[in-house]
């Protein structure tokens, strides 16, 4: 299934509008957005994900979405979310369409995290931060929507044992908080399309 054909778009825009996204609000916690990227290549539709380096001060080297906390500068978490991917990868905000939000996660960080979707055009001269990015990953939608590639794995952080969600994708492990929102956008599109 051609998930980035207009079509399929515009039945996420419209799973993305007409639900009721849950937020939460801790005034203790920092908040942060993230952009969930689309796009077309090859007729099929891929995600963007970005390895962080290890010079970054939370979650070094792991598989993460563009994204980060807020600047009192910024006007809104869309606006955060865009910002955050100039700055890691060079997307600037005029090129990205942004079709909706997922609901915002707590990290173990502390942070309140509100992810938002949207689409570019591909291909793209990205400009990585080399501080902050260590590598781009495009994943293909149809891969991460193979049941055969998500696992559940029991972990123990901080004394809890607790499930976290994970894909693989090659020698890359999706996990913690982007696998969260990465399972909630799968859920949600393929849901409405029976897959």
């Amino acid at each position: 299934m051609k998930y980035c054909e207009q079509e399929s778009i515009d039945e996420i825009i419209k799973i993305l509008t007409l639900r009721e996204r849950r937020t939460i609000e801790y005034p203790s916690f920092a908040r942060a957005a993230v952009l969930v990227p689309l796009f077309n290549k090859e007729g099929s539709c891929h995600l963007l994900l970005t390895k962080r380096t290890d010079l970054v001060k939370y979650h070094k080297g792991e598989i993460s979405f563009p994204g980060g906390m807020v600047d009192e500068d910024d006007l809104s978490l869309e606006k955060t979310a865009l910002r955050e991917a100039f700055e890691e990868i060079g997307l600037k905000e005029e090129d990205v369409q942004i079709i909706g939000a997922l609901d915002d996660i707590i990290t173990v960080t502390d942070f309140i995290v509100t992810p938002f979707v949207g689409l570019f055009p591909y291909p793209y001269r990205f400009e990585t931060s080399s501080v902050e990015i260590a590598e781009l990953i495009e994943v293909p939608l149809s891969f991460l929507l193979t049941k055969e590639n998500f696992n559940e794995q029991e972990i123990t952080r901080m004394g809890r044992r607790e499930i976290i969600s994970a894909y693989q994708y090659g020698k890359h492990t999706i996990w913690g908080a982007t696998a969260r929102i990465l399972k909630q956008f799968l859920e949600l599109i393929s849901s409405s399309k029976g897959t």
